[in-house]
């Protein structure tokens, strides 16, 4: 669906105008689908952006703050999205030996099963709602980082 007929606007300013809306419609979009995958795992895209964090990490632990810079959502609070985890058993929180200030963050087995479960999913779900040839994907990549310089 063209931009214009999904918010229902005629005309923008200019490309530069349009190109940013579309970037923040599509952001939204694809978001709102996202919720919909993660939900009957009762995750969050949030929780499951840590989660992935932490199986790249894995077996060594990480801080909170680690977790916090390599975060999509940079707004996200790290700290409550791991103690929402520790709840459902999905990590493990312990206090950092070398540095009692700092806690470490380790995935548990059944954070990793739970991500196990969910690649095949999110494998089928990026396929489908990206319908772009591999070609035009790669072309689609190399502009967003363009984009961001």
């Amino acid at each position: 669906m063209k931009l214009e007929e999904a918010i229902k606007q005629k005309d923008f300013k200019n490309q530069y105008n349009k190109a940013v809306v579309n970037l923040l419609y599509t952001q939204s979009y694809l978001a709102s689908y996202q919720s919909k995958l993660f939900k009957p795992h009762d995750l969050s895209p949030e929780q499951y952006n840590v989660l992935r964090i932490l199986r790249g990490h894995h077996p060594e632990p990480i801080t909170v703050s680690s977790i916090q810079e390599r975060m999509l959502n940079k707004m996200s609070n790290a700290s409550r999205l791991v103690e929402k985890l520790k709840k459902k058993g999905l990590v493990n929180r312990k206090e950092c030996p070398s540095d009692r200030r700092q806690v470490d963050i380790t995935i548990t087995k059944k954070g990793l099963s739970v991500l196990d479960k969910l690649d095949p999913v999110v494998e089928d779900f990026n396929h489908n709602i990206i319908q772009l040839s591999d070609e035009e994907v790669e072309k689609l990549n190399f502009l967003l980082d363009k984009l961001r310089g």
